[in-house]
């Protein structure tokens, strides 16, 4: 299995961490949920899934749901929920470094429109 999944943001690791997160806090979602609620397709998820699981991260339980058809829990392992703080930290910094570019940007263009609307 390749390495480089991704989703519409073409980034592995951003994908890696949404799916993980997602299903953290909801291991009774199917893939179908996953997808929609990432706005990602169904194949991205399938594949993200497949990859976590073959790292480690993530185990698929079989159960029965309430309509009596089997239905998959997604439980993140040990090095699962490890992998996913990494990630969170990592995403945390990048976000702060967005976050702290756009307002300067925000600054740059207000003191511009000020110069320019005088």
């Amino acid at each position: 299995m390749h390495d480089n999944l991704s989703g519409s943001s073409g980034r592995p690791d951003e994908t890696r961490y949404h799916v993980l997160r997602l299903l953290h806090r909801n291991p009774e979602l199917s893939q179908r949920d996953v997808a929609r609620k990432l706005g990602v397709s169904l194949g991205t998820v399938n594949y993200c899934v497949g990859a976590l699981v073959q790292k480690g991260w993530l185990k698929v339980v079989n159960f029965k749901n309430s309509h009596n058809k089997a239905a998959y829990m997604y439980l993140l392992t040990a090095r699962g929920v490890e992998q996913k703080g990494r990630l969170t930290l990592k995403f945390l910094r990048l976000k702060v470094r967005e976050y702290e570019a756009l307002r300067a940007e925000i600054d740059q263009m207000r003191r511009e429109a000020g110069r320019e609307g005088r």
